[in-house]
């Protein structure tokens, strides 16, 4: 029997339903963590496929696993094509298109056949060797179809860089030599010790002949390219024929004697390896010409201060190198000059060599011509962040990562020109309901007339009648950039709750930023903190004098560099009602004997400790540290050898004497970064409750990561008095 009111009902009923689907909310601490996040396309080389890595978190392992995603440029499908506990990375096709070689540390078990029936195989992996020990990063392939990888390497150590050969037939890699033998003698012998700057272990060149895998269907041992202790390998490439292998290599590994790093070219035929490039500073990222003749590579063209000064693309004649070395920046041909930002050097195709580099808080792709040395910008629109990008076989596509203020970073695929992408992924769709606030680019001057950039970030429902609490996120490097790219999931100072709350966040792009030139990166040298500090607070005296930020609600944060100029502020104003300083230096002194980057201090310093005392008391925190009056948060990872612990320590203690508020928060076993996801939970819990409490007067929850063992009992004890139990 039709009765006509059980439609309707049924129509009211869904309408309900459906309405909270599309109904915004503020997305949680976890949320955020867990968002799945798309990058490092490698386009095949027919442009048939973009292979490009998905990272997703995995909260009962505590990890953030990557795998290997694969889009049809055609159909624009795309599907998953591995999978593991462990992340597989760094795709490269063979040159013909028919595997797609990656990373993992998972082992195979028993037979490896490339044309093995995944469902018959699919249970021979395991993430560990037969000794519980994690195995040893090696490379794998699969077909761009599916099926089963098989482990094309094995070897006891990690493979880090690797490469195609031109012709397909073998892949060249880096990866260190195993322990050796005198060196297990030693730690049998007197168990383990380590002398500092002496110990370490050299990566060296190897070759693995996939042919002959091929053939076998099973690992195959590698060949060791390069045997001279005295070298670190690292970046490589290939001459077009196969026959040579340019790399660039250091005395050490450590970051600290990175400066000395030179450009060698291979002969396969004999391993022979000779010096073709040696400036006084830095060079490295060799690419041959299409021909082979010529080899660009990325140089400071021996400028000593390269940690602020461009850095440029260089080429040299390879046989005349090959006799007598380039030494002198005379010898080398700078095809950047009128560049004036640091130039990525992506790859070198028939009609010029391609480039990636920043424009201000913007990232675009260029091809650069080595004969006029004009350089043509590709990418578009203008406020974009493209980042990497790799290209078909003919040059003529490419596929490239990039985000803008509205979304997230998406693979696309292109033309090369004309310029007209075509996105494959779609990961923006994750925060479609999510409450997020808006982005825009604004700048002031400085005091002393420097023109300084920064993002603005407006809570969802902004009010420009009202005045909002302003609080302060710096980036650090100090040559990073703050971009009003949309990141809704940062995993260390949670701006999108912030947002919410009722704030407003600037993000300003102090002198020494990148994207703004070599003589705007230098504004700082023998100028750290003193002129950042003036950066930041003309930013905020400029909003306050808009009339839309609160002077009595003022925080500010940051992390690494942006740590050292939080905690510079805490010594030098009280204007902030409560800061953040993340792995942060307080002590030029302590860090320049602790880190494992010396040169940076004596370059952005200009002397040692020893022979310029007094500037390094000028851009000490700790040199004010009497006037210290804000409350101070410090976090830091127990390992970092970046910014050595004892800094955090000596902030700390420094505050503690002078009686503020201070909490130091040591995230056991990282280092410079906090890099897993439950950590990542209690960076963003206790940077959330120290400002809340102090910028907005709300009391620190109990199971806040910000109070100790002895204080979660008080609370417990005083809850249940309170209970009157």
């Amino acid at each position: 029997m039709y009765r006509p009111a059980v439609r309707p009902a049924l129509l009211v009923m869904i309408f309900a339903i459906a309405i909270p689907a599309f109904a915004k909310h503020v997305p949680t601490f976890d949320e955020a963590i867990s968002l799945h996040r798309a990058g490092g396309p490698r386009v095949s080389p027919d442009g048939r496929f973009v292979a490009y890595g998905v990272t997703e978190t995995h909260w009962k392992d505590n990890e953030y696993v990557s795998q290997l995603w694969l889009a049809d440029t055609k159909s624009g499908g795309t599907f998953q094509l591995t999978r593991g506990k462990k992340s597989a990375g760094s795709p490269a096709w063979s040159p013909d298109g028919k595997w797609l070689a990656f990373v993992t540390e998972r082992e195979a078990a028993g037979t490896s056949d490339p044309d093995a029936d995944p469902a018959a195989t699919s249970e021979k992996k395991a993430d560990a060797k037969p000794d519980g020990k994690p195995a040893a990063r090696q490379i794998w392939l699969i077909r761009p179809e599916g099926g089963e990888a098989w482990q094309l390497t094995k070897g006891e150590t990690d493979v880090e860089r690797f490469e195609w050969s031109k012709d397909g037939r073998s892949i060249a890699f880096t990866a260190t030599v195993p322990k050796p033998k005198a060196l297990k003698n030693r730690t049998e012998r007197y168990s383990d010790f380590e002398v500092f700057e002496k110990d370490y272990e050299q990566r060296q060149l190897w070759r693995v002949d996939v042919a002959a895998a091929l053939a076998r269907s099973e690992p195959v041992a590698a060949q060791q390219l390069t045997s001279d202790d005295s070298l670190n390998v690292n970046g490589f490439s290939w001459s077009p024929d196969s026959s040579r292998i340019a790399f660039q290599a250091t005395h050490s590994p450590l970051l600290a004697f990175g400066s000395d790093a030179d450009i060698y070219v291979l002969t396969l035929a004999d391993k022979n390896a000779r010096k073709v490039v040696a400036l006084a500073g830095p060079d490295g990222n060799p690419v041959f010409s299409p021909d082979g003749k010529q080899l660009a590579f990325i140089t400071s063209l021996g400028a000593l201060n390269h940690f602020y000064a461009n850095r440029h693309i260089g080429i040299v004649n390879v046989d005349a190198a090959l006799t007598a070395p380039a030494t002198a920046r005379e010898q080398v041909d700078d095809l950047t000059a009128a560049f004036d930002e640091d130039p990525d050097l992506i790859d070198w195709g028939p009609d010029g060599i391609y480039f990636g580099g920043n424009q201000k808080t913007t990232s675009h792709l260029f091809r650069l011509d080595p004969r006029t040395k004009a350089i043509t910008r590709l990418s578009t629109p203008e406020r974009t962040y493209v980042g990497a990008a790799s290209f078909t076989r003919d040059f003529k596509a490419l596929a490239f990562s990039a985000a803008d203020e509205k979304t997230m970073t998406e693979v696309f695929i292109t033309p090369t020109a004309p310029w007209s992408p075509k996105r494959l992924t779609n990961m923006s769709a994750q925060v479609a309901d999510w409450e997020l606030g808006t982005n825009e680019v604004i700048s002031w001057k400085s005091g002393d007339g420097a023109v300084i950039e920064g993002v603005l970030h407006k809570p969802a429902n902004y009010d420009p009648a009202r005045k909002y609490p302003l609080l302060v996120v710096i980036h650090g490097g100090p040559t990073g950039t703050s971009t009003p790219a949309m990141n809704p999931g940062d995993r260390t100072y949670p701006i999108q709750m912030f947002l919410s709350k009722g704030a407003l966040v600037l993000e300003p792009n102090y002198r020494g930023s990148a994207g703004y030139g070599e003589k705007f990166r230098a504004l700082n040298v023998r100028n750290l903190g003193v002129g950042d500090m003036m950066d930041v607070m003309s930013g905020v005296d400029s909003l306050i004098a808009r009339g839309i930020a609160d002077p009595d609600k003022l925080g500010a944060m940051g992390w690494s560099q942006g740590g050292y100029i939080s905690a510079f502020l805490t010594t030098h104003t009280a204007r902030f009602k409560a800061i953040s300083v993340g792995a942060g230096i307080s002590d030029w002194r302590t860090y320049y004997v602790s880190t494992d980057i010396t040169p940076f201090t004596r370059q952005y310093l200009g002397a040692t400790p020893w022979d310029d005392p007094e500037i390094y008391v000028k851009t000490s925190p700790m040199t004010t540290i009497k006037q210290a009056k804000t409350p101070t948060l410090i976090q830091q990872g127990s390992q970092d050898k970046r910014v050595p612990v004892p800094d955090s320590f000596e902030l700390y203690r420094g505050l503690q004497d002078q009686k503020v508020d201070s909490r130091l928060l040591l995230y056991s076993g990282f280092g410079h970064g906090i890099t897993k996801p439950r950590s990542n939970r209690a960076v963003l819990q206790a940077n959330w409750d120290w400002f809340s409490h102090y910028i907005w007067g709300d009391d620190i929850p109990k199971q806040s990561a910000l109070l100790g063992s002895s204080e979660l009992v008080t609370s417990d004890v005083q809850q249940i008095k309170a209970a009157g139990q």
